[in-house]
Formats: C-alpha cells, sequence, structure tokens
C-alpha cells in the first residue's frame, strides 16, 4: 500500500499539532504568478498579520496552548525566509523554527540573531535545510556559518536535491519528528555541510 505524504505523518512518531497554512503575501492580489520576487514587500508585511492576526485568531477559535513552547513556524523557499525572519526575531513567540531552502527574502545573520546567548536559551529546535543542488544554497550557508561560529544548536541538512519538492517534503517529514519533544532528543547539533545526514 502506497502511504501519502500526510499519511506518513500521522503513522509516524510525531506529537500532535495543529497546522495552520496563510498565504504568507498580504497584498490585496495575492495570487502566485509573474514575478514572486516583486510581492517581496507583500512577504515582510504579512509578519504583522501573523502576529496580530492569525495567531490569536487561531487561539480564539481552537483548544491550542497559546504559549511559545507550543509553537512553531517553518516553510520553504519565500516562506522559509519568512519563518527565519519572523520567527528568530519573535523568540518570545516561537520555539521551534525550520527553513527549507530559504529564498533571498532571508535577513542577514547579524539581524535575524542579534542575541546569541538568548536564541541559545530561547530555541527548543532550528532545523535548517537546503538542496546541494539549489541555487538559492548560498543562502542558507551564510546563516549557517554564522549558527556554526556562534554555536548556535541547530540541525543543518543539505541533500541531493534542488530547490524542489522533494528537498521540501523529505525535510517536513523529518523536521515534523522532531516537534515539541524534549530538546535532548532533537538532536540539534550543528553539522558541515559535507557531514550533514542525507535524509
Amino acid at each position: 500500500m502506497l502511504l501519502t505524504d500526510a499519511q506518513k505523518l500521522i503513522h509516524s512518531s510525531i506529537e500532535a499539532f495543529f497546522v495552520v497554512m496563510p498565504n504568507g503575501r498580504a497584498q490585496k492580489d495575492d495570487r502566485a504568478q509573474g514575478d514572486v520576487f516583486a510581492s517581496g514587500p507583500a512577504f515582510a508585511v504579512f509578519e504583522n498579520d501573523l502576529l496580530d492576526d492569525v495567531i490569536p485568531d487561531i487561539e480564539s477559535r481552537y483548544s491550542v496552548q497559546a504559549d511559545r513552547e507550543q509553537r512553531g513556524l517553518a516553510g520553504l523557499s519565500m516562506v522559509g525566509g519568512q519563518s527565519l525572519n519572523f520567527g528568530l526575531t519573535h523568540l518570545d513567540t516561537f520555539a521551534w523554527v525550520g527553513s527549507f531552502s530559504s529564498a533571498p527574502n532571508t535577513k542577514a545573520p547579524e539581524e535575524l540573531i542579534p542575541d546569541s546567548e538568548k536564541a541559545k536559551e530561547q530555541l527548543e529546535l532550528l532545523w535548517l535545510s537546503c538542496g546541494n543542488k539549489d541555487g538559492l544554497i548560498r543562502i542558507s550557508q551564510r546563516l549557517q556559518r554564522f549558527l556554526k561560529k556562534n554555536d548556535i544548536p541547530h540541525v543543518w541538512n543539505v541533500d541531493s536535491h534542488g530547490h524542489d519538492p522533494t528537498h521540501w517534503r523529505n525535510n517536513l517529514y523529518h523536521f515534523a519528528q522532531l516537534l515539541f519533544k524534549d530538546s535532548s532528543e532533537n538532536g540539534s547539533d550543528a553539522t558541515d555541510a559535507e557531514d550533514s545526514a542525507t535524509l
């Protein structure tokens, strides 16, 4: 029997959690068409929508635990950049952050993590990944080098894929296995790109 990606997650050892998938472009015409990079400002403006509207709305409608230790943020490509931009600069709101194939909207590491010690204390898991055939790998590598230099625990996974659904699907699957578990179980530890596991 072939299992779908969702079924694989359900049958795996993940903790139960809600998944909220808003459109991260805060603009009138938010269809994904044309030059996606022209929507860059709309991706940045979404930060306020997420923090001031989406999260409070979910917490008012559903029985969720409303604390940072029970809240994560992850995404791919442009939303991978958003996840880093919003998650790492709001560690009072998010303890679990994942980014797969970060796009050029990702802020510089020094902007994302101005206080390394605070990040070490507050992050439960930081997952960073990119395929070695992805033309945008330099963006993820720049952050990974900063994390390693500052001894900030994280998972760094480089696989043999490009900027594609196989990379995103595989890394989401493995990231989800670690969510909302004791950080001593998640093995978040920096590794060099050459030594990273292929998932």
